[in-house]
């Protein structure tokens, strides 16, 4: 089994997240504080993740967490005992096909966010200015993530819905003039505010951001810094987008995330580093492995391609070794996030096979 390098901080690292770990299994599968889910699972499994889970080594004795969990069980029984009669943020994703993959929530993407915030730098991301985010809202936490992060930022955001799940239905049917078409009406609804609007930060996904770029001089209008959202991102993308749309006075912050992790943010070199982004994620709420898709307990090697698989360690969700749908590169950790990072992340069996990303 491939293991993890050490660096400046990666011992503190790994005996803060078995901590949290030991702290989130106790409080999911305790009688006084777990959801009616993993306390039945517990039952059925016939052992105590409580006596058994020690360390993040022990995290394999779970199996892998299954989408069906998300789309057949009713959000009742994922509710912790401790947090029962307070109303909960109902958040989808997927949901191209069928009923979508649904998570409850209270606060976790309020959390996220003000920590993202962070590791955003005034200069681009001015304190007090105002956000554009054009972008899918809807059942999304990404309506709401984005409006909090305006908000501890001190500023406020304007929106341009967008409805990713039609767009992918369109491409998949062969209906690309229409796809086209609606992008373009995204665009103009975007445009519009960015003249109208005092606007300094944006967040949107590549596409619609190379779209944007082709109809007008972005920085002209007073964007600054973009915080830029979507599964594949390649360098020569990447390059586009800080070079010839954001410009020299920009700044282009690509970010991985979802629903279910929350966000993984970008080592800060993406010139020096020729635009091969790499995402550590947020430990010790959530953990992203890079494991053999063959046998995935084992991890790849440093460099090595494998399956991106993600642990969430929260109070609100317990998320244990989901299999994404996606790929990437197993990169080494670094003195500021002293736990592996991820490189290159592309849809799974992108290499293999061509897959539908819509306005992503």
């Amino acid at each position: 089994m491939a293991t993890t390098l050490d660096v400046a901080g990666s011992a503190e690292a790994r005996e803060k997240l078995d901590i949290h770990l030991r702290e989130t299994i106790k409080w999911h599968f305790s009688e006084e504080t777990g959801c009616n889910f993993w306390l039945n699972w517990k039952k059925e499994a016939g052992w105590d993740p409580v006596a058994e889970v020690k360390t993040f080594d022990d995290i394999n004795k779970f199996p892998h967490f299954q989408d069906e969990w998300l789309r057949d069980v009713t959000n009742d029984e994922w509710v912790p005992k401790k947090f029962k009669g307070k109303p909960f943020k109902i958040f989808e994703t997927g949901g191209t096909t069928g009923i979508p993959k649904q998570r409850i929530a209270w606060e976790d993407h309020l959390h996220d966010y003000s920590e993202f915030s962070d590791t955003l730098e005034d200069e681009y991301f001015p304190k007090g200015g105002n956000w554009l985010m054009v972008g899918p809202t809807g059942p999304r936490r990404l309506r709401l993530a984005i409006e909090h992060l305006a908000n501890v930022r001190g500023g406020s955001c304007y929106f341009v819905d967008m409805d990713p799940r039609f767009v992918k239905k369109l491409i998949s049917e062969g209906h690309y003039d229409m796809a086209n078409k609606y992008k373009q009406h995204v665009v103009d609804q975007a445009l519009a505010i960015l003249k109208n609007r005092p606007i300094s930060s944006l967040f949107t996904t590549p596409k619609i951001l190379e779209a944007m770029g082709e109809r007008c001089d972005i920085a002209r209008y007073g964007i600054k810094g973009c915080f830029c959202g979507g599964t594949s991102m390649t360098p020569q993308l990447l390059r586009f987008l800080q070079e010839e749309v954001l410009g020299p006075n920009g700044k282009l912050v690509p970010t991985y995330g979802n629903t279910l992790m929350g966000l993984a943010c970008s080592e800060d070199n993406l010139v020096e580093s020729g635009y091969n982004v790499i995402y550590h994620a947020p430990q010790p709420r959530a953990v992203l492995r890079i494991v053999n898709p063959d046998k995935t307990e084992d991890l790849v090697e440093y460099g090595e391609w494998g399956r991106v698989e993600l642990t969430t360690l929260t109070k609100e969700i317990f998320v244990p070794r989901f299999l994404e749908r996606d790929e990437a590169l197993r990169c080494e950790p670094t003195e500021r996030w002293p736990w592996d990072g991820v490189g290159g992340v592309r849809p799974f069996g992108a290499s293999k096979t061509k897959i539908v990303e819509g306005v992503y």
